[in-house]
């Protein structure tokens, strides 16, 4: 999903921020040749710019072990400008990299939308680790969905003005697969996931007694469950930095 809002769109621009999701499995016997392979990939040719590449590692769940690519964000009509294949793009990742994936399932590609009225970047930071949880949305129910979230959005906004999470769609979901919704929270060390973060509490507080009991019902009401993935960011791996401009964002 994942997803990050630095990039400055112009104002008078009816674009929004995508990123591209690329989930690989390498071939367990090849995983030296793939790193090899794909971070001279990126450096090359997705070092900056809306095309600029982050990677990161599962570490825990079915995928673990998987790299995710995530390129962006970026408007949809900067793709049809991104490395072209005169430029032997493709040809370097169809040499250098793809060889050492996992034949048939080693790539899975998904785009998300980054949604900027229901996330909170209230400071520059620098990535390092992320709790990706993704929610199956019930059909017909999206609205009420997204309705929900902005209440859990507007308690963060009123009650922990420094958090820092980040809410994206998907661009082009599927029944089968159930990955609707990704929310990501930023965290740097293991001891966050810990943490009691209290929203239970900060949500009774700001929509009375036993608000959040009901939010809760009403959560299972729109959604099919969901899943929690840790993804650890590989600044080796990568072509561009973790670091977050959150105030270059318009």
């Amino acid at each position: 999903m994942l997803l990050l809002p630095f990039l400055a769109l112009s104002q008078n621009s009816t674009e929004y921020a995508v990123f591209e999701n690329d989930v690989l499995t390498p071939n367990p016997t090849q995983i030296s040749q793939f790193e090899r392979g794909i971070t001279a990939h990126n450096k090359k040719y997705h070092g900056d710019g809306p095309h600029g590449v982050r990677v990161y590692w599962i570490s825990n769940g079915p995928r673990t072990g998987r790299y995710v690519w995530v390129m962006g964000p970026f408007p949809w009509s900067s793709m049809d400008h991104g490395p072209a294949q005169k430029e032997g793009h493709d040809a370097d990742w169809r040499d250098n990299v793809s060889p050492y994936l996992m034949p048939g399932s080693g790539f899975e590609s998904s785009y998300w939308k980054f949604n900027a009225d229901m996330s909170r970047f209230p400071k520059d930071f620098t990535i390092k680790n992320m709790a990706v949880d993704m929610w199956d949305i019930k059909r017909g129910k999206y609205k009420e969905a997204m309705a929900l979230v902005k209440k859990v959005h507007d308690v963060y906004a009123a009650k922990s003005p420094n958090e820092t999470f980040g809410i994206y769609t998907n661009e082009f979901p599927s029944t089968k697969e159930g990955k609707d919704l990704a929310v990501i929270s930023f965290f740097d060390k293991s001891a966050w996931l810990g943490e009691d973060h209290s929203i239970a509490k900060k949500y009774d507080e700001m929509n009375g007694t036993g608000s959040w009991d009901q939010f809760l019902k009403d959560w299972m009401d729109v959604t099919n469950g969901g899943e929690t993935e840790i993804w650890m960011y590989v600044p080796e791996l990568s072509g561009i930095s973790g670091d977050v401009k959150a105030a270059a964002r318009n």
